[in-house]
């Protein structure tokens, strides 16, 4: 595999850089929020139920792309996560087994809705995988102030948001990321710097674990751009080596320190 350095163009590589670190921007405080509530797979779960929007829109032909595509989403994202803030309350045992079946019902719903559809397969793999390169700058604008607004509520009411809150936010949040960057690179990005910085305190654990996945999205847009790869399995890749060798090497810093 020969690298191809005339592919290395920042105007290229930089809009989507941008569009992964403000993605990063909510989902690394999200992350350690749905480690620290031992709900690791909340995030596929709305990000499918989020898909079940964009793919019920497209096959009612609803709309094919924009705002009423976005607003699908975002109202299939929360009635989501309204349901599973429910079931925590009601069913706190089995909460994890409920949301894994909530991500396999809704999976399984958008592949019987894209069956009789020509491009079903194609259609679906963009939304696993995400279109990350093709971010365009309205896009980045876009997320880029609605992030802004998630961040200030998270800041601002943090635990007193209660489990109802959380939910809310987590699903617009993951409902904005997962048409920029597809579903796998949300459940990395939201939980593959989380774990590398578990063992830190609140906020410098999130400042580091933000750094280790903006180091991981530039690493792995360089190798995609590079060796002519997929950029969002490319940078799965690199998140998952960022937590690998590089949360250990911080938590033995972090022991020395302390």
């Amino acid at each position: 595999m020969n690298a191809n350095l005339a592919a290395l163009e920042p105007s290229l590589l930089l809009p989507p850089l941008i569009a992964g670190w403000l993605v990063l921007a909510t989902h690394v405080p999200l992350g350690r929020r749905v480690l620290a509530r031992g709900i690791i797979f909340l995030d596929l779960a709305i990000a499918q139920i989020a898909v079940l929007g964009v793919i019920a829109a497209h096959a009612f032909a609803l709309a094919d792309d924009g705002w009423p595509t976005q607003l699908a989403a975002a109202a299939a994202a929360l009635a989501g996560a309204a349901l599973l803030a429910g079931c925590e309350r009601r069913w706190p045992d089995i909460q994890e087994a409920l949301i894994g079946s909530t991500f396999v019902v809704a999976a399984s719903l958008g592949v019987l809705l894209l069956a009789g559809d020509p491009h079903g397969g194609e259609h679906l793999s963009e939304l696993l995988t995400g279109q990350i390169l093709w971010v365009g700058t309205s896009q980045i604008v876009q997320i880029a102030l609605l992030y802004a607004v998630l961040l200030g509520l998270w800041w601002l009411r943090g635990s007193r948001l209660g489990a109802l809150g959380f939910y809310l936010i987590f699903a617009l949040a993951i409902t904005a990321s997962v048409q920029l960057v597809g579903v796998y690179l949300v459940f990395a990005s939201l939980i593959l710097p989380a774990l590398a910085v578990r063992a830190w305190p609140a906020r410098s654990g999130v400042i580091v674990g933000w750094l280790l996945g903006a180091l991981a999205y530039a690493g792995g847009l360089i190798a995609s751009a590079l060796f002519d790869l997929p950029a969002g399995p490319a940078i799965v890749i690199a998140l998952a080596a960022v937590a690998l060798f590089g949360g250990p090497v911080l938590r033995s810093i972090h022991r020395c320190k302390n």
